[in-house]
């Protein structure tokens, strides 16, 4: 598995990061705890050290399920979790409902202090090793947040200092604010936006990034088919990107990559997440999984290593395949 630094900070991790979105089963139409937790389990197991979380996924389950899963193994991962998307109060912007409670966005010392707390308890562990703000508030500084985090990092709670969600002028606050190790930014073939925008300012100060969504919500995770029914809550349902004429498009793709899979021999699945971490300034590839299964395929992928023959056969089939969705 190949590993990599989270910017300046000296932790280093897997390239390929485990995602528990979905392991907090809002928005995924439930979870199953003893899945998840061996997924968790299987992911440490096959060399994924670095597993991503939130308060937000589930409000607390699955960074408490996450707890349960590395008990005895604390050791041996690197944990990402996020502050600012709160119900505890009401101060900042809406967000979003969850489970008929509020939550906001905010990013005030008070709320940080007291939500690293609660997430210190839930994972079962005394200090966080990479602690990101989840999404920006309006109401703020920056400075504000940037100096409360780096009080929490001098106290040891916390390691190294990342921020999701930031538009360009976002980045350049907390770039100007103190030591800003990682962004999290959805990428993936369907979404690069990042790569003209944010990216360039990363490599430039050395700040690590995340990708999220790096199977594009398991559509490009080469085994969604057009008959596929989403159900309960899950997000995908009302997604635009699962029309059944991107799914077409998608297919339509991943026959054409199968000859690059079969070489490698590896699933399609694998040659998307291997694509996304060897684009310029990508640094770890987050990617979720509800079954030991799909953990241990995400986990291969870390040790593929595409030609420049194949990444220029891949981008050709994005552009001829994908650009429309």
């Amino acid at each position: 598995m190949i590993q990599q630094e989270i910017g300046q900070s000296g932790i280093q991790a897997s390239a390929i990061g485990l995602g528990t979105w979905a392991i907090g089963g809002w928005k995924w139409g439930g979870t199953d705890d003893a899945a998840s937790i061996d997924a968790i389990s299987a992911a440490i197991d096959n060399g994924i050290t670095l597993i991503d979380t939130a308060p937000a996924y589930g409000m607390g389950r699955s960074e408490e399920i996450v707890g349960r899963a590395i008990h005895g193994r604390r050791d041996k991962v690197v944990i990402a979790t996020k502050c600012g998307l709160v119900w505890h109060h009401q101060n900042g912007p809406h967000h979003v409902d969850q489970n008929g409670q509020p939550i906001h966005r905010y990013l005030g010392r008070a709320s940080i202090i007291h939500e690293v707390e609660q997430s210190l308890r839930r994972l079962n562990t005394d200090y966080i090793d990479l602690y990101i703000t989840h999404w920006q508030d309006t109401v703020t500084p920056i400075s504000e947040t940037m100096a409360t985090l780096e009080e929490l990092r001098d106290q040891g709670k916390i390691r190294a200092i990342g921020a999701s969600n930031v538009s360009v002028s976002d980045l350049q606050a907390y770039i100007a604010a103190g030591q800003l190790d990682a962004i999290q930014e959805q990428y993936n073939m369907v979404h690069r936006d990042i790569a003209k925008t944010l990216l360039p300012i990363t490599v430039a100060n050395n700040v690590a990034t995340l990708s999220y969504s790096s199977l594009a919500l398991g559509l490009l995770s080469g085994a969604m088919t057009s008959t596929r029914v989403f159900k309960g809550d899950d997000l995908r349902q009302t997604n635009p990107r699962f029309s059944p004429e991107n799914r077409a498009r998608v297919a339509a793709f991943m026959t054409a990559i199968e000859p690059i899979a079969t070489i490698h021999d590896a699933s399609l699945a694998q040659i998307v997440i291997a694509w996304t971490l060897q684009q310029a300034g990508v640094t770890f590839a987050l990617c979720g999984a509800r079954t030991a299964m799909q953990a241990q395929e995400n986990a291969k992928a870390g040790t593929i290593s595409l030609t420049p023959n194949d990444l220029a056969k891949i981008d050709s089939e994005i552009e001829t395949h994908l650009a429309a969705i």
